[in-house]
């Protein structure tokens, strides 16, 4: 055989595997994150100096590297001057900030309440914002609106397209 024969058949070799071979589609996988532990009937606790900072506690919850996510959630808030009492089918806590979905109440201990779908709670700034609607009632008052932003430390409430229902009482001067 010659040597031009053999350089030409490897040629041709290579020649038809860059043509007809495709190279191959390597899928990535998106890695699903793992949780930590998963737990059922559940109540945490955290204290400080003072006594009772947060109480959260609900069904059944999930703990990430960051953060837990919990179904049937209730956290309670008593770091400020009213504590703060958050019902929701579910939550996550991460970073001092609750995110709430699902039939939420939010009750103050002066009586203060309010109901929305999805609510944001942040525990430092002590804000709870409510994107959609909410009905907002103490005693026989009753506010709606939509985008509510309540203030627990200075008791302050802003929101738009407000309809409210307000009972004025009699002064006996």
């Amino acid at each position: 055989m010659n040597i031009n024969y053999f350089f030409l058949f490897i040629s041709l070799c290579l020649l038809m595997i860059l043509l007809l071979f495709k190279p191959l589609e390597i899928k990535q996988q998106i890695s699903k994150e793992v949780p930590l532990f998963s737990i059922s009937s559940f109540t945490m606790h955290e204290l400080d100096s003072n006594g009772l900072v947060t109480l959260m506690n609900g069904k059944e919850a999930t703990k990430y590297a960051n953060r837990y996510t919990v179904q049937m959630m209730q956290y309670i808030d008593n770091s400020k001057k009213f504590m703060a009492n958050m019902k929701a089918n579910n939550g996550i806590y991460k970073d001092d900030i609750v995110y709430l979905d699902g039939d939420i109440i939010y009750t103050r201990e002066d009586g203060l309440t309010f109901e929305t779908q999805k609510a944001v709670y942040d525990k430092k700034t002590s804000i709870a914002t409510a994107d959609g609607d909410f009905v907002l009632y103490r005693d026989s008052n009753r506010i709606t609106g939509e985008k509510l932003k309540y203030n627990n430390s200075l008791e302050k409430i802003e929101s738009k397209n407000v309809n409210a229902v307000y009972q004025l009482q009699k002064s006996n001067k």
